[in-house]
């Protein structure tokens, strides 16, 4: 899968850009804050129908502009062409459209451009709370599996069900809570064995990503704890309702998994440098876009926002080897060093395009 091109209208700082990109490579330089995230950004909405910065809706809409608008056009392995796009205006329901249909479900769209971004941001992977963890596995997993995020969004709202019968004044009827713990049971499971394939299956391609970042000279681990490992949800649910309604939430079941990140042995938040960090994080994030490039059949887009910094040169050496490899194809990366780029393009072959970010405009000033 790759993006020809892309118009984007008023999102965060960039009023008015229309860009073709090169089907391999296409680097962004330009100081902070002049919009090379932003437009990494509009690429990533396109993909998952909602900001990789966190940032609400409204608030990716530019400054007094009364609207934003992403359109993109893609052309699958096969040669397959279609067009995405989103438009919002404040105040009112986003609308995204493929080929100018409107989506009914923004669910029913993930998993139509595969993507894996790479960014400073993904230290919260190692830093955050599990949540951040778990959100990785499951923006991995309902690329390729409709029927897991599906189990995901039903889990979630039968969660909020439990948690609201929970805090209610008036004790709940006996019956409605059973029911919506069993509700949750099925879901989870669902949920659980999907993390647990996945964990199982991308853990040799993590590795093998690493040693070579890494020299093989750091011993690397992740492992998959969930409540589920110990029983039915249904059961343990009903073994926790009292210590539940103490604190007026749910303590079991898969919201509160956990993917422990380790370094030698000992938790990698405690241990791991900056550069461990982020061998480790890019080791990851390329074995996810292995995983999905076996699974889904089509080649993720792979987007590398900053990712060189606070890395030695032989690491970036290393990641610049791979991704300039047969099994990655479309490529965007920003960088505020031209001449770090052009040290990056001088190892790779092929087509390339060198774009300049300038106060949220783009430019290109080189392409081969």
């Amino acid at each position: 899968m790759l993006i020809d091109n892309i118009s984007v209208i008023n999102y965060r700082n960039l009023s008015e850009v229309e860009l073709a990109f090169s089907s391999k490579i296409n680097c962004l330089i330009g100081s902070n804050g002049m919009g090379k995230t932003n437009l990494l950004d509009a690429v990533y909405y396109l993909s998952f129908c909602k900001s990789a910065l966190g940032a609400s809706d409204n608030s990716n809409i530019r400054h007094e502009a009364p609207f934003f608008m992403i359109k993109g056009k893609y052309v699958s392995g096969s040669g397959i062409e279609c067009e995405i796009s989103c438009g919002l205006k404040r105040g009112e329901k986003k609308q995204f459209r493929r080929d100018k249909k409107l989506y009914e479900r923004l669910s029913d769209h993930i998993g139509t451009v595969p993507l894996v971004l790479v960014s400073p941001a993904d230290n919260e992977l190692i830093a955050g709370g599990s949540e951040e963890r778990r959100r990785f596995m499951d923006v991995v997993i309902s690329q390729y599996d409709n029927e897991y995020l599906a189990a995901l969004i039903r889990y979630n709202r039968a969660l909020q069900q439990r948690n609201a019968l929970l805090r209610a004044e008036r004790a709940p009827d006996g019956e409605i809570l059973a029911l919506v713990e069993e509700m949750m049971a099925a879901e989870a499971q669902t949920v659980y064995n999907g993390r647990c394939n996945f964990v199982e299956e991308i853990i040799p391609i993590f590795k093998e990503f690493h040693s070579h970042i890494s020299g093989g000279d750091e011993d690397v681990s992740l492992r998959y704890r969930s409540h589920l490992a110990e029983g039915s949800l249904q059961q343990l649910l009903q073994a926790s309702r009292s210590e539940d309604f103490r604190v007026g939430y749910t303590t079991k079941g898969v919201h509160r998994d956990e993917l422990v990140m380790q370094l030698d042995g000992y938790p990698i938040r405690k241990e791991g440098s900056q550069g461990q960090n982020k061998s480790y994080l890019v080791s990851l994030k390329l074995a996810q876009f292995d995983f999905l490039r076996r699974k889904g059949g089509e080649t993720p887009l792979l987007l590398l926002d900053d990712i060189f910094d606070k890395l030695d040169s032989r690491r970036v050496e290393k990641i610049v080897q791979l991704v300039a490899g047969d099994k990655f194809g479309q490529i965007f990366i920003t960088d505020v060093n031209r001449e770090h780029i052009d040290s990056i393009l001088e190892c790779i072959e092929g087509e390339y395009k060198i774009f300049e970010v300038v106060k949220g405009g783009i430019n290109v000033i080189k392409e081969r």
